[in-house]
């Protein structure tokens, strides 16, 4: 059975997200920068996620549907947590992965109440000029309109080379169906993460935090998970985790990230 894409309409933004599950916890999954809106998979994030659901209720929310000409990071987590409280959620357990990692951290920051556990997935506090030029260097491409280019390299940059090289083909056939919004989208978004720093503030998370990271991260580097760690880990209910082999995304290609997530929230 297809999930259903859902809407939520605020004063000044709508927002599209699904869910799945039937557990009794709210579980929020923040997803990162994507060439296409991951509204598009969610049948195959629901199959991914499958283990999770009897004790879970999964959202997984997009960015807000109009985006202003700028929409920095802060601007993202302030919207999504509107959404939250529009739909009554609270006291969520929540991943955020790369740039959804990011938003998750600001939502934690400045709404402490609406999460009681957090985990992290490949992404970064502090967003330095070197890490912004896989970012930028995608951009660019959005910006010439070269979808298919952009596909390719955003794959090659986040998998591992041989998953890249097994999915080289589906990715340039998924090209295809990229619009000029989507660019015009991709863009935005991924400008929105330049200069984003929220480590002078990570004192202010109450919640526990779970920081998975990839030693072969292309996209934010290693560095970026290990000073979260660093900011973080005198504290008791802080968890570091760091893999080896698969890439930035490693969210999508460790077999065994989903049952990280499920021992963390469920302890």
């Amino acid at each position: 059975m297809s999930i259903q894409i859902e809407r939520v309409q605020t004063d000044t933004f709508s927002m599209r997200y699904f869910h799945f599950g039937k557990g009794e916890q709210p579980l929020v999954i923040l997803p990162g920068l994507s060439v296409q809106s991951v509204m598009g998979a969610a049948d195959a994030i629901a199959a991914a996620y499958r283990s999770l659901e009897e004790r879970f209720t999964i959202y997984v929310f997009d960015r807000r549907s109009d985006l202003p000409p700028s929409y920095p990071v802060r601007d993202m987590a302030r919207d999504t947590a509107e959404a939250f409280r529009a739909i009554g959620l609270k006291d969520v357990c929540l991943f955020g992965a790369s740039q959804g990692g990011m938003i998750a951290l600001v939502i934690a920051i400045e709404h402490p109440e609406l999460v009681g556990k957090m985990a992290l997935g490949s992404t970064s506090a502090h967003v330095q000029e070197p890490q912004y030029r896989v970012l930028e260097k995608w951009a660019q491409l959005a910006r010439d309109k070269d979808a298919v280019g952009l596909y390719l390299e955003f794959g090659r940059e986040i998998y591992p080379p041989q998953v890249y090289g097994q999915i080289r083909k589906s990715l340039a056939e998924a090209a295809k169906t990229v619009t000029e919004h989507d660019l015009e989208r991709f863009i935005t978004l991924a400008e929105g993460t330049r200069d984003f720093n929220v480590v002078d503030e990570l004192d202010k998370i109450r919640c526990p935090v779970l920081a998975l990271g990839a030693y072969e991260d292309s996209v934010l580097d290693a560095d970026a998970t290990m000073e979260i760690a660093e900011n973080l880990d005198y504290r008791a209910d802080f968890r570091l985790y760091m893999y080896v082999g698969y890439g930035h995304a490693a969210f999508d290609t460790a077999p065994d990230y989903r049952e990280r997530l499920l021992t963390f929230f469920s302890a």
